[in-house]
């Protein structure tokens, strides 16, 4: 049961971040992991918080996508190659 509650607590941790904030630290985890100084079992757990992480930042990706959308309306249109030109 700890395991599970400590497990919930990390993720909770993780939505409390910001985009910014767990980027960066995305970005610190990678950089850890690359160095190649970790144990298996930290390389184990530090993947696990960096999938955490990387799926946060969809999320916040993904409804900032929906905020733009819904400010923009119909302003978000494929843009066709004529319209690049100008008149002329």
């Amino acid at each position: 049961m700890a395991k599970r509650s400590a497990k919930h607590e990390a993720a909770a941790a993780v939505e409390s971040l910001s985009f910014e904030q767990a980027l960066d630290e995305l970005d610190q985890l990678v950089r850890t992991m690359e160095s190649g100084e970790l144990t298996l079992e930290e390389s184990i757990a530090t993947y696990r918080r960096g999938a955490q992480l990387a799926q946060h930042c969809q999320a916040r990706l993904a409804v900032a996508e929906q905020e733009i959308s819904k400010l923009d309306g119909d302003l978000l249109k494929p843009l066709e190659a004529s319209e690049l030109r100008g008149p002329g």
